[in-house]
């Protein structure tokens, strides 16, 4: 078998941002590889599916170390899904795995999961759901995470689709969680719809979906700003766009509006377009999974949109903001706009300047900023 370790130290984050103090393996991937190990060694091919994959170390170690084929692979991230595909490249193992959507094409069959825990519950739920509804029943799920973001109530969200979850021994401040015994999921708990009464708008949100169908109170406050945009803007986006409410809130406002709602994660996206759907713009809101827009032409939008992150995964970090602001200089056509909120301690205005092109502040409380940008 081929050597792990050799084959870890030649990982990239690429296309996601690239630090000293951002790494593509953690000692979460080594347990959750070390702790499977007996399983993945009697895995049949076409059995192991590996979950919220960061960067590709689980499936490569998986490959590498058990010789392992038919490796299913699901990441909400389109960065997790890029970063594995040139990693996989690079160390000659990219057809031992294929890409899935979380569902039965992911997890029918499945006997072996290795998953990094998420952070969100909801999503945790709607993995756990999706393992006991499609997996075989003697399935092994070896979840795993950082001690410090692991909760009880992790444990509980397990517990409640397998019969049996315990807690493995930590090392080097992980754990992992071993659920076996799948129950029945009588009626899937995502995607959940919500009525927002205050922006008169039902929300449809899966269980990744950044802060679920609920308004993020950032989205809130650049929704007071919407009819200050441009009104003969004719072509939009919703950069970072979740659940799509600013995307929707924004073709209502303008009839003539044509508005792409992207993110980079692929629930945000089917929450958006859900979302969009269920409240008649199906048809001016598209939606489009993206890494910031790469894909988009050139000076192609009047408008942008953006609440943007600025967590890189569990770390605060920048990057993802400065990477999206420079599409957004890119992608606007002259004169074009980009209204931003952000939280006011991060003071983004001068890299919007830089990036974007000449902003004011427009709005700002004690937690947010709205800024307008102009090419």
């Amino acid at each position: 078998m081929l050597d792990r370790d050799a084959l870890f130290s030649r990982l990239r984050r690429s296309p996601d941002i690239e630090a000293p103090n951002l790494v593509a393996v953690d000692a979460t991937d080594r347990l959750i590889l070390d702790e499977s190990a007996r399983e993945l060694s009697q895995a049949r091919p076409g059995t192991i599916v590996v979950i919220g994959d960061r960067y590709g170390a689980l499936t490569i170690g998986a490959a590498a170390t058990h010789g392992s084929t038919g490796i299913r692979v699901h990441q909400d991230p389109l960065t997790g899904e890029l970063a594995l595909a040139g990693n996989a490249q690079t160390v000659g193992l990219a057809d031992r795995y294929r890409s899935c959507t979380l569902g039965e094409e992911l997890l029918t069959g499945a006997t072996v999961v290795l998953m990094q825990l998420p952070r969100s519950l909801s999503e945790l739920t709607e993995i756990a759901e999706a393992i006991a509804r499609y997996a075989d029943p003697s399935v092994v799920v070896y979840a795993g995470g950082r001690d410090k973001h692991i909760s009880r109530t992790m444990n509980d969200a397990l517990g409640r689709s397998f019969a049996e979850v315990r807690a493995t021994l930590g090392r080097q401040k992980s754990r992992v969680l071993i659920a076996t015994g799948p129950l029945e999921v009588t009626a899937p708990t995502y995607p959940v719809t919500e009525h927002i009464a205050e922006i008169g708008l039902d929300v449809i949100s899966y269980g990744a979906a950044f802060a679920g169908s609920k308004l993020d109170i950032g989205t809130r406050y650049l929704l007071e700003f919407l009819p200050r945009v441009n009104p003969r803007a004719r072509t939009a986006v919703d950069l970072g766009c979740g659940t799509g409410i600013l995307a929707v809130t924004l073709a209502r406002c303008l009839p003539e509006i044509s508005v792409i709602a992207t993110d980079q994660s692929a629930a945000a996206v089917a929450s958006a377009d859900a979302t969009a759907r269920a409240n008649g713009f199906g048809d001016r809101v598209s939606t489009l999974r993206d890494d910031a827009m790469s894909s988009l032409e050139t000076d192609s939008q009047d408008l942008i949109l953006c609440n943007p992150p600025f967590h890189v995964g569990a770390a605060v970090h920048t990057g993802a903001a400065s990477k999206m602001f420079a599409e957004a200089g890119r992608v606007l056509r002259p004169g074009g706009e980009m209204w931003t909120v952000y939280n006011s301690h991060l003071g983004y205005r001068g890299m919007l300047r830089r990036l974007v092109g000449p902003t004011d502040v427009v709005g700002r409380i004690p937690k947010f900023t709205v800024t307008k940008s102009v090419v």
